[in-house]
């Protein structure tokens, strides 16, 4: 089969009467999220603490390519990384902060414990060939620390623009934790999963069909226990009336879950892509966020194109909007600025793209000064999502602030 019919073959996949369901805007839609007790989000919160080191100790020149792996007491880092001797040849500081990062999650189990596990530092000084195409010298600016494309993504389903069945998935979960954390809820355990399918009518969320919630728990927690104490931070997350039927309400399905974390399924960096962007309701570029200093274009171009697509929604010019950014390694310009709107847009779209690509300086550093950054602000984005939080007076999410409308909303038609 040709790659040019790709599309058309996915679409005879599906049964005619689905294909018509979302055509005319009634479906079901559904997002997962998993916890910071996840294995692979162990690792990127440990990847994201190594480049907040270096960041603190080298705002401007430090470069970080940090991958994690984590399994039963072994947790190694490995990657490349360029910073002052001090931070970068200092082992024992990388393994503390990876044990601190356990430790902050919570994990105290036997197979898996922040003071007993191996923790081993493979971090090597970074290439010179990339740091030629990607450090300014002379005329040359600050190229991008790779090729590829990047997307970013804004919708008015919910109060923060996110797509409603990720945005309920993340706050199940976040919840829960915050409680855990806060010692209210000992039956839970640091590793759980959250599912939310939502029903679609005329393109507008109305309410769940299904619940999905897996969580690691003691060994002797009742799952009737268990269930019911879910099912609050369902009912405190999900809008009024909008709860599933209790069939299709499922609290760890495989009747128990007391093994968690890196002892019961290793984890990596980077795995959870979807997880950290929009749940599958608009295209990722297939970089991973976690473990990368902001002259990755990876991360950076993804949180610009986001912050773009976020004011343009948040100005009103469209109800949905999806941005990709394209890149060369050692370049500096975008090689393309694409907007599509989904039929939903108040102006022109090619207005849209002209406005974006005058008045906002898409390069990597125009980036990183546009969102500033050059700062230890990453180890937050590594749970919950890197997108739909609330940016902090210390720099945390600036990518979702809203202070580019004033200037979008006079392209209102």
């Amino acid at each position: 089969m040709p790659a040019s019919g790709g599309i058309s073959v996915l679409v005879r996949f599906f049964p005619t009467n689905w294909r018509r369901a979302v055509s005319s805007g009634n479906y079901l839609f559904t997002s997962e999220s998993v916890s910071e007790g996840h294995p692979d989000k162990v690792c990127d919160q440990i990847s994201d603490a190594i480049v907040d080191m270096f960041l603190a100790a080298d705002p401007d020149d430090a470069r970080v390519a940090c991958e994690t792996l984590a399994t039963t007491n072994l947790i190694v880092l490995a990657g490349e990384v360029r910073g002052p001797a001090e931070v970068a040849n200092d082992k024992d500081a990388m393994e503390q902060a990876a044990r601190d990062t356990v430790r902050g999650i919570g994990y105290e189990q036997d197979g898996f414990h922040w003071k007993n596990a191996e923790v081993q530092v493979h971090l090597h000084p970074q290439s010179v060939d990339i740091a030629q195409g990607v450090d300014a010298s002379g005329n040359k600016d600050i190229g991008a620390g790779d090729q590829g494309i990047m997307f970013g993504y804004a919708c008015n389903e919910t109060d923060v623009l996110m797509p409603a069945p990720i945005h309920y998935s993340h706050a199940i979960l976040r919840n829960m934790a915050e409680d855990r954390r806060a010692g209210k809820t000992p039956q839970f355990g640091p590793d759980s999963k959250s599912q939310v399918t939502l029903k679609y009518m005329e393109g507008k969320p109305v309410g769940a069909t299904s619940v999905v919630v897996s969580t690691q728990h003691s060994a002797d927690s009742d799952q009737r226990e268990v269930r019911e104490l879910v099912r609050k931070y369902v009912l405190d997350v999900l809008p009024e009336g909008w709860m599933c039927e209790d069939a299709e309400f499922y609290v760890n399905p495989t009747g128990r879950f007391v093994i968690g974390g890196p002892d019961g399924d290793a984890g990596l960096t980077g795995r959870k892509i979807i997880v950290d962007t929009y749940g599958g309701a608009a295209p990722h570029g297939g970089g991973a966020f976690s473990g990368k200093d902001p002259t990755k274009v990876d991360r950076s171009a993804a949180y610009a194109s986001r912050y773009l697509a976020k004011n343009i929604v948040g100005a009103g010019l469209a109800d949905r909007c999806c941005i990709q950014l394209s890149y060369a390694i050692g370049v500096a310009k975008p090689l393309s600025i694409y907007v599509d709107t989904y039929g939903t847009a108040r102006c022109d779209e090619n207005a849209l793209v002209d406005f974006l690509s005058k008045n906002v300086d898409l390069s990597p550093r125009g980036i990183r000064n546009m969102l500033r950054l050059n700062r230890a602000i990453y180890g937050p984005t590594a749970a919950y999502g890197h997108f739909g939080q609330e940016p902090t007076d210390n720099g945390h999410f600036s990518w979702e602030r809203l202070d580019l409308v004033p200037e979008l909303k006079p392209l209102l038609g």
